[in-house]
Parts: structure tokens; C-alpha cells; sequence
């Protein structure tokens, strides 16, 4: 009676175990897609209304493991950015037009397999209840895909960095992905130009995180 007994709590023990595991995985695939990580840096120090012209001169991308169209993205920043410095009054011109501005991108992807645990457990309880619980590590069976864009404007006669937008977002499917990049390529165009408010803040900012003074590369 005694064994029967036992062995009925550990059926039910090993039956609470893979509904929990089937549960963490259902979380997982039902789970909403990430917001995008946006951050907006800009030189507090320039005069934004002087911009007049921008030209679009491109990117670089580093595309592991993600199969994304260098000529898509190319062609989708170019119509995002061009669309909004263009509400803003600038007027996009060749680059060798002497513009005020210029466009530049990078886009990076990386690719992460997590490989399940879940499975056949050779004829053996998974034990993952009691004291084996804290030592136990529940894998899943899932692919996480990252994407970072960053766009900078640059001034042109003095070669600097003027503002710079970079987004980080996770991946779910690449058909798709364009349609939350230009959404928030527009959100993040919603703070240029900075105004006063903005500037004061950034110098504030700048001033309590000074730059560290670059080492020597070669001698």
C-alpha cells in the first residue's frame, strides 16, 4: 500500500513537471513581440535650423546568420529618413551638390539557437522536483533573432557627427520586420531637430559622463 502510494505521488509529481514545462512554452510562443530599443544622441552644441540639404549616401550591413536584402534595407531607410527630413523642411540633394547633411546607416543582425530539453528521457523520470529542482535548468526549443540599425546625420564641413538614431529589435519574421522599422524610424525622427529643452538636458548629461581620453593605437 505503502509503495503504491509512493509511486502514485511520484506519477503526480512527474506529471506536474511536464505541465509545467508544456505551460513555459506556450508562454514563450504566445509571448508579444518586443518593443524596439531607440536611443537618440545629438551635438547639443550645433545649430540644427542651419540644415537645409541632406544627401542619402548609404550603409554598411553585417547580415549573420539572417537572410535580409542589402538593396532592401538600402531602399528602406533611404525612403524613411528621406521622408522625414524632408517634412522638416530639408531638401535632399546629390552628394556632390555640397550638402549640409549626410545620411549614413550600419545594420547589424545576430542569430541565437536555444536547443530544447524537452523530450525522450531514456526510460528514466526527468527528476526536476525536490531537492534536484534548484539545479535544474528548463531549455527551450527557440530562436532568438536581433537587429540594430543605426542611422547618423553628419555635417558635412565639419566632418562630425550631428545626430544619431539607433534601434534594436527583435526579430519574429523578416517579411514583416520593415513595417516596425519605419515606425520607429518615424518615432525616433519625432526629436529632430532638438529643441532648447533638449540641448540643455544633453549637456548636462554630457557634462556629468565626460568622454575618456582615447589610447594611443599605435606608437
Amino acid at each position: 500500500m505503502i509503495k503504491q502510494t509512493r509511486h502514485a505521488h511520484k506519477k503526480k509529481r512527474t506529471a506536474m513537471a511536464g505541465a509545467a514545462i508544456l505551460l513555459c512554452l506556450l508562454a514563450m510562443c504566445l509571448a508579444p513581440q518586443a518593443s524596439a530599443k531607440m536611443n537618440v544622441d545629438f551635438n547639443p552644441n550645433l545649430d540644427f535650423s542651419k540644415y537645409k540639404t541632406f544627401a542619402y549616401i548609404g550603409g554598411v550591413e553585417h547580415l549573420a546568420m539572417l537572410q535580409l536584402n542589402p538593396d532592401e534595407i538600402r531602399n528602406n531607410v533611404h525612403e524613411a529618413v528621406a521622408r522625414e527630413l524632408t517634412e522638416r523642411g530639408l531638401k535632399e540633394v546629390k552628394r556632390d551638390a555640397n550638402p549640409d547633411l549626410v545620411v549614413r546607416y550600419f545594420a547589424n543582425t545576430q542569430s541565437q539557437v536555444n536547443f530544447s530539453g524537452v523530450g525522450d528521457w531514456g526510460g528514466f523520470d526527468p527528476f526536476i522536483w525536490e531537492y534536484w529542482a534548484y539545479n535544474y535548468d528548463l531549455w527551450s526549443a527557440t530562436t532568438t533573432r536581433e537587429g540594430s540599425l543605426m542611422i547618423d546625420l553628419i555635417d558635412v564641413k565639419r566632418k562630425d557627427l550631428a545626430w544619431r538614431l539607433l534601434l534594436e529589435q527583435k526579430i519574429f519574421n523578416v517579411d514583416k520586420v520593415w513595417v516596425k522599422v519605419n515606425q520607429e524610424i518615424a518615432k525616433g525622427f519625432e526629436s529632430f531637430p532638438p529643441t532648447e529643452k533638449d540641448k540643455e538636458e544633453k549637456r548636462k548629461e554630457r557634462a556629468e559622463h565626460p568622454p575618456k581620453p582615447q589610447k594611443t593605437q599605435f606608437q
